[in-house]
């Protein structure tokens, strides 16, 4: 049985002119590695994205593919999308001419060493490999504490993701193909493909420090990102509205009970700052109760727009082709 199978490795650049010659080396180094070995066809491709960069990625890209045509590809987005949508337009330009897609990020954190180990898994009948970090001694305390807090809560806002999973895996075409089914606008792939099914696996790897430039997700970004994903696969925090609306007001028949027993036994004037505490604490769940539903219709009003995720402005290939797409 013919074990080569043509890979495009999908990697989004925002900004990486600094590390974007480093991540090609290597990469080059490595598909010449498992097509020596027979893993992959001599047909296979790195397909870079450029996300509306503001310095010379995209010039870098045209560079690698000019000098090696038949390893390097690119993709020019028309402006800046985000992340998940640059990863998922590259995803979607390369499904019909592939048959399987690895995803990684170009700050080489990820570890392209594990790439053999998913290759082979996928030759072993898995549709879908996860790479997951086997640790997180890169990490300041703060990261980690967050990052793990952020996997559990997705547990138990019910959200199904792979714990210590990012954006670093491989699909198989078919897997592709439904993936092009969800057209969601507010993306959130690391819940989305969970949901596809066919048979998964993990590779485990330590992720390495970025290798240069600047971290692409401050602070900021890692909340939105989180906030996006939790409020995409989950309805909880909604059931948990219901759930304090219930709770408070089994509080305010107690208060009122509280309060008719005092009248009677004559120290109304006492409880000043029981009340005054009280209406301050409601009105904070109120309005966080509807900040938590002003998410939901955000998110509401974005879909129902149906604009595109992304706009392909061009789209370069071994044989010099351009094309132009949105989604």
């Amino acid at each position: 049985m013919n074990n080569e199978k043509t890979l495009y490795m999908v990697v989004p650049c925002y900004n990486e002119e600094a590390v974007l010659h480093e991540t090609a080396k290597r990469l080059k180094e490595k598909y010449a590695s498992l097509i020596e070995r027979g893993l992959i066809s001599p047909e296979s491709r790195v397909v870079f994205v450029n996300d509306g960069s503001k310095d010379k990625t995209w010039e870098i890209i045209q560079e690698l593919h000019s000098t090696d045509p038949t390893v390097f590809s690119g993709i020019d987005l028309a402006r800046n999308s985000g992340h998940q949508n640059a990863v998922l337009a590259g995803l979607m330009t390369v499904k019909d001419i592939c048959d399987v897609a690895i995803t990684m990020d170009a700050d080489l954190q990820d570890d392209i060493n594990a790439i053999d180990a998913m290759v082979e898994k996928y030759h072993e009948g898995n549709q879908v490999v996860y790479g997951v970090r086997s640790a997180r001694d890169t990490d300041t305390f703060f990261k980690k504490f967050t990052a793990e807090g952020f996997y559990k809560f997705m547990k138990v806002m019910g959200a199904d993701v792979v714990y210590n999973h990012a954006d670093f895996r491989l699909m198989s075409r078919r897997v592709l193909q439904e993936l092009a089914n969800y057209r969601e606008v507010n993306l959130f792939l690391r819940g989305m493909v969970p949901l596809i099914g066919f048979k998964s696996c993990s590779v485990y790897y330590e992720r390495a420090e970025r290798f240069a430039g600047e971290s692409k997700y401050p602070l900021k970004k890692m909340l939105a990102f989180a906030i996006n994903g939790i409020t995409s696969f989950s309805t909880k925090p909604l059931k948990l509205i219901t759930t304090m609306g219930f709770i408070m007001s089994l509080i305010s028949i107690i208060a009122m009970i509280w309060t008719i027993i005092v009248k009677f036994a004559g120290a109304s004037e006492l409880g000043w700052s029981s009340t005054v505490c009280s209406i301050w604490f409601i009105g904070g769940l109120q309005l966080l109760a509807l900040g938590i539903i002003g998410e939901y219709v955000g998110k509401i009003y974005a879909e129902v727009k149906q604009r595109p995720r992304y706009i392909v402005a061009e789209f370069i290939n071994d044989t010099g082709k351009k094309s132009e797409d949105k989604q």
